[in-house]
């Protein structure tokens, strides 16, 4: 049977329109395995991973991914376990999204799987963050609840059910998700139309519950040590005004040579780490450790002083990090092997590296810009609006949308420039893209 004339196409049989989603899934997902296995271990997964041996986790990184990578580690010591979970997660959000759009049209099932090895997005499987993981999860909850938009009864029920676990599984991986989940929860509980009347009466319930919630279970739940994360943020803004207001905000008092370096020598709109593990600049937090104010109240006042004293010197600060995020060529692949931190890790696997040669030439396009992402999810929302009665519409609302409030977030919250921080708005953007080709009413 030809399959070349559109008419034909409307009448295709289902297995003609899912095996060929499935086959070249399974391929998609060989290809990952042949890239990155066992996974690329970061400093940030590595630290993660510490805590299995320890028996308890703590709050600096989600307290959830240390369960859930102690429950699943002896099916691949390392980062072997964690990679197979998050490349499993990212090709099922991406399959049940191709499988979904395949009832309307073939091609535009295959479209989805094939956008999913996009360099923005595809580089980035085989490297444990949990920015993957959230974006893996939240896509998954969307294509769920897309593909029982228009059913009723006992199945549309439990794939809601599921979808909800995975929105709170992606907030409890990264609780600065807050203000963005409310909108793809929206979308979860009415998948089958967008209106801003249901999001604005389940935003404040879902935000206090999901607010409420990560306590119960980082400390309650998952008995987490209280690391303080947030006063990473602090201790950022404080640097932040003092280099802009040229003179310390910080509790402490430096040395002459130390406050020069604060006003002028240490800061860059790009990461928290200047003042943690770089040298000049580490004396920072060495200090603030060593006094005991990380952590303590005396940190927290002194950043609300600070802000309330110079608050132009805070938006200076804050802008230029978020303009750095948004417009500069930031971190993209991690390719350090953390062992041996002089090599490049999986050096003698000739397909990882031809990936990362093939980023690396990307790497100063627009694709590889946080703020094309941005940009394109506020465009597909603007497309979309129009149509926010339909299954399709509901979807790129509901997810692009919860992308753009996400992004906004790093905004106040921000302490790192990493490309990786915009991966929900990547895989937005890419789901957006296809969903938005749907001909409502019509199957092509």
């Amino acid at each position: 049977m030809a399959t070349s004339d559109p008419a034909e196409l409307r009448h295709l049989p289902s297995w003609r329109r899912t095996v060929p989603v499935i086959a070249t899934t399974a391929a998609c997902f060989a290809l990952t395995l042949r890239i990155f296995y066992p996974g690329v271990m970061t400093y940030d997964a590595r630290y993660i991973y510490s805590y299995i041996a320890q028996g308890r986790a703590g709050d600096w990184q989600s307290p959830l991914m240390t369960t859930l990578w102690a429950a699943i580690d002896p099916i691949a010591t390392g980062s072997g376990s964690m990679f197979l979970f998050i490349a499993a997660l990212y090709w099922l959000a991406f399959a049940v999204l191709a499988l979904t759009l395949a009832r309307r049209s073939p091609w535009l099932g295959l479209a989805a799987v094939v956008l999913a090895l996009a360099p923005p997005a595809f580089v980035f499987v085989g490297i444990i963050w949990r920015d993957v993981l959230l974006a893996s999860a939240w896509l998954l909850a969307a294509a769920l609840a897309f593909a029982v938009a228009d059913d009723r009864g006992a199945w549309r029920i439990i794939a809601q059910s599921i979808a909800m676990a995975l929105l709170v599984f992606g907030f409890l991986l990264r609780p600065n998700a807050l203000f963005a989940a409310p909108i793809l929860a929206a979308y979860l509980v009415w998948p089958s139309r967008f209106e801003l009347k249901r999001v604005a009466i389940l935003y404040v319930p879902v935000a206090v519950v999901l607010a409420i919630l990560e306590p119960v279970v980082y400390y309650g739940i998952l008995d987490a040590r209280h690391e303080n994360p947030i006063h990473s943020i602090f201790v950022f803004d404080l640097a932040g005004i003092t280099h802009f207001a040229k003179s310390n905000q910080f509790p402490v008092t430096w040395t002459a040579d130390e406050t020069a370096m604060l006003t002028d020598g240490c800061y860059r709109p790009t990461e928290f780490d200047i003042y943690w593990t770089r040298e000049p600049c580490q004396f920072v937090m060495m200090k603030l450790e060593a006094d005991k104010v990380f952590g303590s109240p005396a940190l927290t006042e002194a950043w609300w002083r600070a802000i309330v004293a110079h608050p132009i010197a805070y938006l200076q600060h804050r802008t230029g990090l978020m303009a750095n995020f948004l417009f500069s060529q930031n971190l993209i692949m991690w390719t350090v092997d953390i062992a041996q931190p002089d090599r490049v890790v999986f050096a003698d696997n000739r397909w990882f590296q031809a990936l990362k040669t093939v980023t690396d030439r990307l790497a100063p396009t627009p694709l590889f810009r946080a703020g094309t992402w941005l940009a394109l999810c506020i465009l597909w929302c603007a497309l979309a609006w129009r149509r926010r009665t339909t299954t399709s519409g509901a979807f790129v609302i509901g997810v692009c949308g919860s992308a753009v409030v996400y992004m906004a977030t790093f905004i106040p919250v921000g302490i790192s420039s990493d490309f990786r921080y915009a991966l929900w708005a990547v895989f937005a953007g890419l789901a957006g893209a296809v969903v938005l080709a749907v001909r409502e009413g019509k199957q092509a």
